[in-house]
Formats: C-alpha cells, structure tokens, sequence
C-alpha cells in the first residue's frame, strides 16, 4: 500500500473512542504497558489505523488483552508465522484437554488471538494477499484436525474404536476441505465448506458395538458444534456442509464406497465444479490418498470437455438471478465481474483440460491462471490481469469482512463507511475507489464473457434445423438440393437416415440428442459446401456415433466453428482420417487450433512436446504413461496427415515426421520400461572399472529407412553388452542377461499391449538373430557373431537399412562398426545375385499381383514387378556387392540418399539412379495417396507402365535375368 495517510476524521474520531475504552476495561498492570508500547510512533500509528478499520481487532485485544500486549511485545505483528507454528502452537494449548467445553474454549481463544494477528499484519500491508489466504487457510485446517484430536479419543472412550469390517483396521474420519478452505484462499471472516467421510462400514469394539455411520455421524456433529457454536468467547468459524451428497437433505457423514456410487450415478455438473477445491485436511495418508484420487476421477474426464462450458452459463445464471432478486449488484463476489466470476474462469478450464493435463487438477486459483497464460489459452497475459484485478477484489473482501468478522463481500452505502473502506485499501476518496474497482469488474465480466458467451448462431440455419428434424419423412431430398446439395442430395438424404438408424443415435440420452439436434444443422450446412458433400456427410456419421455416448464432443463441435469445419474439410479429403477420428473420439480436441493441426512440430519439437506429456505423469503410474504416449503418437500423426492433405508436407518429410515420432517414443518408452525395472530389480551389474552395460533399440524396414508410413509397424532388434555372469543390484537381483530380456519384454508390452485407445505401435522382431527362435535380446557379441557367420543374405539385405534409435550412445557406435565391416565384406557378385533373385521371386509369388486374373489389370506398387520392393532389392545388391570397394556406401539408410552414393561411387549411372529415384518417390507418393483415401497399394496397371518398364530393365541389367 502506499504511504499510510493521516486517519479520516471519522476514523480517527472512532479509535480515539475505542481507546478510552480498552483503558477502561483493564487493570493498571495492563494500562501501563499498553501506554508505554504506544510511545512507539510506529507502533501507535499501526494501532490506530489498524483499530479504526477493524472494530473486530479492537474487541479481541479489549477482551483478551494479555494475549493483545504479548504479541506487541514480542513483535509478533511484524513477522510472519514459521511454516508449521501454529499446529505446533495449538498442540501446545490443547495438551490435556479431556472436555469438549474446555476445548471449545481453548479454541476460541487461539482463533481470536490468530486472527488478530493476521488482521492486524493483513490491514497493516505487512502481509500480502497470498500470505493472507495461506495463514487463514492453515488456521482452518489446524482448529478441525486440533478438534478431531481432541473429540475422537473422547468418542472412542465412550463407544468404542470404530473398525473397518473388511480390513479390521481402526477408522478415522476424513474431513474434505472444499470451497475457498481447499484452494487454500480462506477470506478474513469465511465460513469453511466441509464434507466428511471414513473408509469403510463396520462398528466400534465395544460391547455393544455402535455402527461406523453412527459413530462417525455423532464425531461430525461434535466437531461442528466445538468449531461453529457461538459462545460469550464467539466461535472459531462458522461450517457449510452443504456441499455433500444430497446437500441438507443427505446424512452427514457417508463412508468412501457410498461416496463413489453417488457420485458415479448421481453426481451433477456443478459438483464436478465444487470439487475442483476438494482437499482431504485429516486422517491417515493413506485414506486421504484414497479419497482424493476418487473425488478427481468424479471431477475430471480424460478428454476434453467442452461440456462444463454450458453447466457454467446455467450456474452464472443462476446467481445472475439471485443478484437481481436480492439487489447484489454491489456484492464484489456475487455480481458482475467479481470474484466468483474470476474463479468461474479457472474452473472451466480445469474441468475442460484437467482430465488430460493433470497440471490442471490444483486446488489453487494462481497456478490456474499462470497455466493459463503458459498454454495461451486465453489472449496474452489475460490469467496474469486476472490476478491482479483478483488480488484487488479479495483485498476489499478482507477490508469489508475485517470490520466486524462478518461474512459480507456488499459495498457499503453510507458516505462514512466508504470513506473508510477507500482509505483502508489505500486510495484518496470513494471515487478513486470506486473508479479503480468498476474498471477492475468490467475487464473480468467481459473476460468472463468471452470464456462462457454461447457461440454466434449461424446465419440462415433455421431451414437447415428443419431439414434436420424432419429428416427421416418426405421432402428432404428436395430441401437439401435447394440448399446446395444437388446431384448428391438423395445420397445425403440416405446419409441422415443412415445415421438416425444407427443404435448408438437411437440409444441416446434426451440431453445428448438435444446436442446432436443443436450440431446436426450445422454439420449438414458445412458438408454441403464440399465436393462429395453426401460422402463427407457419411464419414461423418462414424464420427457422431462413436461419440453418442460423450455428448462432451457434441458440445465442442456445437461451440467450436472451426474445430467443426476443421471436422468437415479432413473427412471430406481422407476416409482413413475420419476412421481415426471414429476409431479414436479423442481426437477431435486437435481440431481446436489450426496453426498446431496443419504445422507438426520438428524433430526436437517432438521429442520435447512428449516429454512435457510424460513429466505430467506420475513415474509409477505406467497405465497413465501408455495411455498418454498412445494419445500422443496418435495426434502427431493426425497432424502429419492434416498437413500432407493440404500439401504443407511433402512426401519426404511425411515419412521424416512419422519416423521422428517413432524414433521419439521409442526413446520415452526405454526410459519408462528401464525405470519400472530398476525399482524393483536394481541396474545391472558391471566389473570394477568398467563403463555401465547399455542397452539399444535398432529400427530395421521402414523405421530404419526414415520411410515410414501412416500405419506402419515397427521392426526392431534389442541389443545389450552386459556381462552375462553378474548380476543387478536391487532387492530382487537378476542376471544381467534376465534383465536385460525382461527390459525388452517389457518395451514390447508397452509397444504392443491394447488399451482402451488401442496399441501404440505393432511390432515385429523376427529380424533379430535366428528370427522367431532366437531370444528377445541379443547381447552385441552374439549379434556380431551371427551376423558374421550364421546370417543369410536376405538378413544382411535387411542390414542395409538398420540403424540405432535408442539407446546407449556408445553402443551405438560399436552397432555401426559391425554393420559396416558386414556390409564391406566381399561377396561373389554372381551367387549374390543368384540368392537376391530367389529371395525376390518367392516374395511375388506369395504377394504379387495374380496373373491371368481380373486382378492383373491392377499393379501393386510395393510388390509387382518393377515396383518398390524391386527397387529396394537392386539398392541392397549393389550396397552388399560393392561396399568392399566403397565403403561410403554403408553410411545411409535411406534408399534415395543410398541411390545418390551408387551414382556418386560409379556403381550405378546417373540415368539410372534418376529413373530409380523418381519411380521410388512416385510409388510412395501414390501409396500415401491411396492410404489416406482407405484403399489397397494397387493401381491400374496402365498408370506407371513406363516407369515399371524402365525399372525392370534396370532389375534385369544389375542382377540378371
């Protein structure tokens, strides 16, 4: 606050008069220190200022003024409380205690005498606002969990210890925190929200037993009685329980099971909003963990919910009414652009993102609002001014409750109270007040606005509603075709009814099928404006009834114009996108922003985004960690595809992309898989002086190639250099070569396994030494001597386009050392060919194009004569054929950059290394192509028949007939 001005004179009038009361009420020990403490100027100059704007302050220290005069004495006022004083604190006070009217007492007294203090360095500004909410909150929490130690050995004693009838173990209540107590920003004179609850029925040991409920209902109601009673020493703060299950109608106290039903069956949008502030404040860790982790799965989805969008404009209008009726436009919490606007805000986006992103699932308003900002998720700096014009309300809050310790956020009407309030808050007059909190409330009610306002109703959709509604009766085709449908509106019309038909439309809910009336109008209008309009229409289906049961994604199309044309323009240009969308609902939420959905990150971009996801995750929670690398590989490769329709990524990069996601994710899931590992059986063992054992992932086929396809499977090989006779370090020690094999089983679960949102990748390690029969791992000497003595042709094709992905550097490098000795070796070019031809010529009869069929007139383009494979064979020939003579032909793995070193070596002409090239790249192309539209590799035969012919000429050229 800025300089502290001379009191008012109605202010300084009132503590001149408070003054002469507090010499009046004490005794002349007391009156003497009191007037030797105000000789301090400092002192009397907080004092004065402090008792004319707090007539509560005044009162404690008149009624408890020991306590008044030692926190003078000790200077108290001017610092702030350790981290766990007052537990300590109150401890202290309670020790012995064995009375619930002592205790009420004891209470009563240590809050006064808290409260004072905070009051005191809160008007003062020797705290500030965050400071504030933290000692009040932990004020709170300190006065329930002081009560509970108190009450609840008095309730055993009386009827014996609660126990758990499954587990036997002894019972403790759980007290929630809710509301402003559970964020940890409990205003000066806030009453405090809480919900109770114990593990598990059963009953107390006693004689005649008493049941858990019943004990644990006697328990709640005498620490409400110890905390909210007003006494002649007041009270220690008012309790709210309405927060519970079926608010005042329901039992106090529920055990967790009853909980979660209720929630899972019953439990309403504004709850989920309530819950956001859920905190348990006692009992055992264990419990608290247990109860916490429950109200989150009730509070959060795990997709994006667009849905509390509207739960918000119904709870907004709600108060919005109740302000009109009860005249609260000048309640800084209630009306328009105050507190509970800001914390509105938040929690909408909490719930819309917190399911996914667990950063969001904090009880706290000001991390919140900075993950705001740090996401952009609304316009720059806006969770930064919310803060702030936050920051401001809450201190009028304190000003207005400090008063008399009264629950009140209403602006004062008489001249002198405003006066007073103004001079408080540090500002001249009302008016500068006045001027500084309405520009305050008109940035938060139009931030609110623009967070919460219904989307713009299109224009015109009115016919196209009636087209929708009336869709399965005479007519439509007519009405679609006037709205720009033509030659297609009797197949768009067969589209509505389709989708009407389908069980999941059939089986919804009354609340989702007004959703789907609200997007469907908006969808058909959108389609319409395509080309294939009836087609879109029909892709679109799938959609819509894989998400019949998450009306959430009704929503976000309903509120979200270009996630929805985002919607139409993908599934108009690719069926085997909106399979992906069907197949995967979750993906909708990447329509949400453009710029991100058609401009995928780079390399380093990638590799950062997912271990951004995976920090958010906790290390043990490996059912999280797969869920979240599925969800990521999948909206990676949404956005290569949504780029490579527009023509933002060519064909090179779409198979850069898609590798460097694989090469990304491969690299989390070793580290996942070696950390779970390590808990339980330690790191491996290694000899004295030697460098710890690595372990490493090779990409073979496509990942190897940096040619990977949307779909494609991975081939990997696992290799380790560890001592086979040691063993880890860990509680349950393993051989290093067991573990090393447990490591790769455990990268293939999670590779392999299918979740709710399916597999990550399918993998294939048949190339690894002796194929299907040869162990999951190879050490690299095992590897080095199969590939040296025991490894076919077709395997030392294969390691052509091997390279490392993950792992240990250095055993990287010894990989490349062996690969390229292999590959340098010298071979009988003749019986090399002979064996690349066999190997060739099985492969067409297995998976060529059948001749003398109708399906002749098609060419397969990996597998046909002259295609991709004959392509990749001639590149590995010439590779195993000539590296002894140029070694620089083993330095890529990519086929274009190998056919570039061919030319460069003189092993290939620069004619031919054209054809090879522009044939390679086209067939890709075409593939890719006939991918994203959900067709088959094969063209009509006469399509590439040139470029066929030239590449069999060259086939037959290098390696014979």
């Amino acid at each position: 606050m800025p300089g502290r001005p001379a009191l008012c004179a109605a202010r300084a009038a009132l503590f001149e008069r408070q003054r002469e009361q507090f010499l009046d009420a004490v005794d002349e020990p007391v009156r003497a220190r009191f007037i030797r403490l105000c000789r301090d100027p400092d002192f009397a100059a907080e004092l004065a200022w402090v008792w004319s704007a707090s007539e509560f302050a005044a009162n404690v220290c008149r009624r408890q003024p020991q306590d008044f005069l030692e926190l003078a004495d000790t200077g108290a006022f001017g610092r702030p409380h350790p981290a766990g004083a007052l537990e300590a604190a109150l401890a202290t006070e309670l020790d012995g205690c064995g009375d619930e009217d002592r205790l009420g007492r004891l209470l009563r007294s240590f809050r006064n005498r808290q409260m004072l203090r905070m009051v005191w360095r809160d008007l003062t500004r020797r705290a500030h606002l965050e400071e504030t909410l933290a000692a009040l909150t932990e004020l709170a929490e300190v006065c329930v969990r002081g009560a509970l130690r108190v009450l609840h050995p008095l309730a055993c004693a009386r009827w014996g210890r609660p126990l758990g009838r499954e587990s036997g173990r002894p019972q403790e209540l759980v007290v929630v925190a809710m509301g402003k107590l559970g964020g940890g920003e409990l205003n000066l004179s806030s009453d405090i929200d809480l919900l109770f609850a114990y593990p598990e029925g059963g009953e107390t040991d006693a004689g005649r037993g008493l049941d858990n409920q019943e004990f644990f209902l006697r328990l709640g109601r005498k620490l409400i009685r110890a905390l909210d009673q007003h006494t002649a020493d007041g009270f220690v703060f008012r309790v709210d329980m309405r927060l519970r299950p079926y608010g005042d109608s329901g039992p106090l106290v529920a055990h967790f099971d009853a909980l979660a039903d209720y929630y899972q069956t019953q439990g309403r949008d504004w709850e989920r909003y309530a819950m956001i502030k859920a905190r348990p404040i006692s009992g055992p860790v264990q419990d608290r963990a247990r109860l916490g982790e429950l109200l989150r799965n009730f509070t959060y989805r795990k997709y994006i919910d667009f849905s509390v969008i509207q739960s918000l404009r119904d709870m907004k209008a709600l108060i919005n009414r109740e302000v009109a009726r009860r005249e609260l436009a000048d309640n800084i919490k209630l009306g328009g652009g105050g507190i509970r606007e800001i914390e509105f805000i938040a929690q909408a986006f909490q719930l819309i993102r917190g399911g996914r992103d667990p950063r969001f699932q904090t009880q706290r308003l000001a991390e919140v609002l900075g993950l705001i900002d740090s996401e952009r998720l609304l316009p720059d700096g806006a969770g930064a001014r919310l803060w702030e014009d936050y920051r401001l309300l809450r201190n009028t809050e304190h000003a207005l409750q400090a008063w008399r310790d009264q629950q009140t956020q209403q602006l004062p009407g008489a001249a002198e109270d405003r006066e007073r309030l103004a001079q408080v808050l540090g500002y001249p007059d009302w008016a500068d007040f006045a001027a500084a909190l309405a520009a305050t409330r008109a940035r938060v009610q139009e931030q609110f606005a623009a967070v919460a306002a219904p989307a713009e109703p299109e224009p015109d959709i009115e016919p196209v509603r009636a087209i929708w509604l009336a869709a399965g009766g005479e007519g439509t085709e007519t009405d679609l075709a006037e709205l720009g449908y033509g030659a297609e509106a009797d197949a768009a019309g067969a589209a509505l009814r389709e989708l009407l038909a389908m069980r999941p439309v059939q089986a919804m809910t009354a609340q989702t099928r007004e959703r789907l009336d609200q997007l469907m109008p908006l969808l058909i209008g959108d389609c319409g404006a395509t080309d294939g309009a009836a087609e879109t229409l029909r892709r679109i289906n799938r959609v819509l009834a894989a998400v019949a049961r998450r009306s959430v994604y009704l929503t976000l199309l309903s509120e979200n114009p270009g996630a929805r044309q985002q919607l139409v323009r993908l599934c108009a240009a690719s069926p085997w996108i909106a399979g992906e969308l069907a197949q995967h609902p979750a993906l909708l939420d990447e329509l949400l922003d453009p710029d991100t959905l058609y401009h995928p990150p780079d390399r380093e971009g990638i590799a950062r985004d997912l271990n951004d996801q995976l920090r958010r995750i906790p290390t043990s929670d490996l059912e999280g960690q797969m869920e979240a690398l599925r969800y990521f590989r999948r909206a990676h490769a949404l956005r290569v595809a949504a780029a490579e329709i527009t023509g933002a990524l060519p064909l090179m990069q779409v198979s850069d992309y898609l590798t460097w996601l694989a090469e990304a994710i491969l690299t989390a899931v070793l580290d996942i898989a070696r950390t779970h590992l390590g808990a339980r059986h330690g790191n491996p063992g290694t000899a004295p002086g030697a460098p710890a054992p690595g372990f490493l992932i090779l990409g073979y086929g496509k990942l190897g190639g940096i040619e990977l396809a949307h779909g494609s499977d991975l081939d990997l090989v696992f290799l380790h250099d560890a001592q086979s006779d040691l063993d880890t370090d860990g509680e349950q020690p393993l051989s290093n070569e067991q573990f090393f094999i447990r490591l790769g089983q455990r990268i293939i679960h999670i590779l392999n396994t299918r979740t709710a949102s399916g597999t990550l990748y399918e993998v294939d390690m048949r190339l690894r030494p002796s194929g299907n029969s040869g162990l999951p791992v190879s050490s690299l000497t095992a590897f080095e001597r199969y590939q040296r003595s025991d490894a076919w042709i077709w395997e030392h094709q294969a390691l052509v386009r091997a390279r490392a992905i993950a792992g240990d550097p250095t055993l990287a490098e010894r990989f490349g050392e062996i690969r390229r000795a292999v590959l340098c070796r010298p071979r009988d070019r003749t019986e090399l060919a002979r064996e690349v031809r066999a190997m060739r010529d099985r492969m067409r009869s297995h998976l060529g194009t059948p001749q003398g069929t109708s399906a002749g007139d098609l060419f397969d383009l990996k597998q046909d004569p002259g295609g991709i494979v004959d392509i990749e064979f001639m590149v590995q020939f010439a590779v195993l054929a000539e590296s002894h003579r140029h070694p620089d032909l083993t330095r890529w793995t990519d086929n274009i950059r190998i056919l570039g070193d061919l030319e460069a070596a003189g092993v290939l002409c620069a004619a031919d290394t054209a054809v090879l090239r522009e044939a390679y790249k086209n067939y890709r192309m075409a593939g890719h192509r006939l991918q994203l539209q959900g067709l088959p590799g094969r063209v009509a035969a006469a399509e590439f028949a040139d470029r066929r012919a030239a590449v069999t000429t060259i086939w037959k050229r290098l390696l014979g007939a």
